[in-house]
């Protein structure tokens, strides 16, 4: 799969993906409040398609009672001045910057780390950011090691400058934690899922018997990765790794039923995956409007 190109991805993201799906983890939490929407717009074109896939951006915000948590945080606010739909959209949702208590990373890129700054500071100031160890310790390095991946090598330096930059402006929220860690008393898990890059991780959260597998960037698309989970996408740091991971995450998944929520996958990312292997199908979740 070529690599796509940045002003596509933008593209995309602009069209309305970037409001966060809330989810209620506690029996006790009151009732959720009334959303006010904006409206959608919606861009197609009738010919002269252009050669590129579109990319969704979904940022999975999770409430339990008091405590609130967001997963990954979009494009950065510096890098695109009409980025201020995080904030808008937690707002939507009734909650601001503030009353996000803690906040996940699934990976350094722009794309997932950049909304966790604004204005070189931290933008959820008091929730602790976790991550693996392994994604500090690739960004960290002296060389970055990117010599398994397809992408461009042009842009990689700015890159782990900005990533670096991220972190620094994060100073003592990041907090690297190992694959398996429990949060909320085990409503949230931390699970490593590399290839992507060399400390991807993806997320479980539970609430009573049921469970939600945050895929975060094991699939780019809702058709390529599903119908042939070999395929890959230059972003990959390592894509040999990242068909094993693939492989065992929708095997898992597909057996047990479990329901997923894509980072990348059509709005509002929420679907299981079906299939017996080697291929599969991504079967999203009805949209309910209102």
């Amino acid at each position: 799969m070529s690599e796509l190109s940045r002003r596509s991805f933008f593209g995309t993201a602009l069209a309305g993906a970037m409001m966060p799906a809330v989810l209620g983890a506690a029996e006790t939490e009151p009732p959720a409040p009334k959303l006010f929407r904006n409206p959608y717009v919606y861009r197609f074109m009738i010919g002269e398609p252009l050669e590129q896939l579109p990319l969704y951006v979904n940022v999975l915000v999770v409430r339990s009672g008091k405590e609130v948590a967001i997963f990954d945080a979009g494009f950065g606010f510096n890098k695109n001045p009409q980025m201020g739909w995080m904030e808008q959209g937690l707002a939507m949702a009734g909650i601001t910057p503030e009353q996000v208590t803690i906040a996940f990373l699934s990976h350094g890129h722009s794309d997932h780390i950049g909304g966790f700054v604004k204005a070189g500071k931290p933008t959820f100031s008091n929730a602790e950011l976790h991550l693996l160890p392994e994604e500090v310790a690739f960004w960290r390095s002296p060389e970055p090691d990117f010599s398994k991946s397809k992408r461009d090598p042009k842009p990689l330096p700015g890159m782990v400058r900005d990533v670096r930059a991220a972190f620094d402006a994060l100073g003592t929220l990041l907090k690297p934690v190992q694959p398996g860690t429990e949060f909320w008393g085990g409503k949230i898990v931390i699970e490593a899922a590399p290839g992507h890059t060399s400390g991807h991780a993806c997320f479980r959260i539970r609430s009573g018997n049921e469970e939600l597998l945050h895929l975060v960037d094991l699939a780019h698309h809702s058709l390529l990765m599903f119908a042939n989970p070999e395929w890959t996408i230059n972003f990959d740091h390592d894509p040999v790794v990242a068909v094993v991971t693939r492989k065992k995450y929708w095997a898992e998944a597909a057996a047990k039923h479990t329901r997923c929520y894509g980072f990348h996958l059509p709005w509002p990312g929420l679907g299981h995956i079906v299939g017996t292997g080697p291929t599969y199908q991504w079967w999203p979740e009805r949209s309910m409007w209102g």
